[in-house]
């Protein structure tokens, strides 16, 4: 697995961790969903993402996009 596609997967767990969190435990996680779509909004215009850089020294493979 390439780092974009780990991104993506990261990133489609922490968006349906963040509706689970809000939905059951308390409505202030909303506010995880919103970091977590900012993030992906600042990296798509810069190219920079910090789980990229997380995933990049754990030894998964580059990818295109990261």
């Amino acid at each position: 697995m390439s780092i974009d596609r780990a991104i993506l997967a990261f990133a489609g767990f922490m968006v349906l961790l963040s509706v689970v969190l809000t939905v059951f435990v308390h409505p202030l996680f909303v506010w995880l969903t919103v970091f977590v779509g900012l993030n992906l909004l600042q990296s798509a215009f810069t190219g920079f993402c910090p789980a990229a850089s997380v995933l990049r020294k754990l030894g998964v493979k580059s990818g295109c996009a990261f």
